[in-house]
């Protein structure tokens, strides 16, 4: 059983709801979780957040936050994953921040660095990852470990 289809077995057990929050995976996490069917029975639907201003418009992002702290922070992950299940009222969250490549990387933010977090009411983990591989390889590993994020904040 995939990823996707477990959280969807959890989640529609127990009466759950789930949301998202998507940057450099833009909404590979949501194609994953729709292409379950029945998923509307778990899933709330998702923000594909790409640019600063809409995490700020439709997040709830500080600008000040990524003024500090850069769009690709364990900050910023935070405050994505928390917004969105806050503005959706879902029970869980899962927001992700990125430079897929193949540009946009520096020395201290190279290409493959992905923040993940994943929300609940009580609490937000984060976790951070150096990716390799093209632009889609970097999206597809970043979206896999999102999933499994959130499946161990579930359990």
């Amino acid at each position: 059983m995939t990823l996707a289809r477990t959280i969807a077995k959890k989640l529609t057990s127990k009466h759950q709801t789930l949301t998202t929050a998507e940057s450099c995976t833009g909404g590979l996490i949501s194609h994953t979780l729709t292409n379950i069917p029945g998923s509307s029975k778990f899933y709330k639907g998702g923000v594909v957040a790409y640019a600063n201003d809409s995490k700020v418009r439709f997040l709830g992002v500080s600008p000040g936050l990524i003024r500090k702290y850069g769009a690709v922070s364990a900050q910023v992950a935070r405050a994505m994953a928390v917004g969105v299940r806050k503005k959706t009222k879902a029970d869980f969250s899962v927001a992700v921040t990125g430079i897929a490549g193949p540009s946009g990387g520096t020395r201290t933010k190279p290409v493959g660095l992905v923040f993940i977090a994943a929300a609940t009411l009580r609490q937000t983990p984060i976790k951070r990852y150096i990716f390799k591989g093209t632009r889609l390889q970097v999206k597809t590993q970043a979206a896999e470990a999102a999933l499994g994020l959130l499946l161990k904040l579930i359990r």
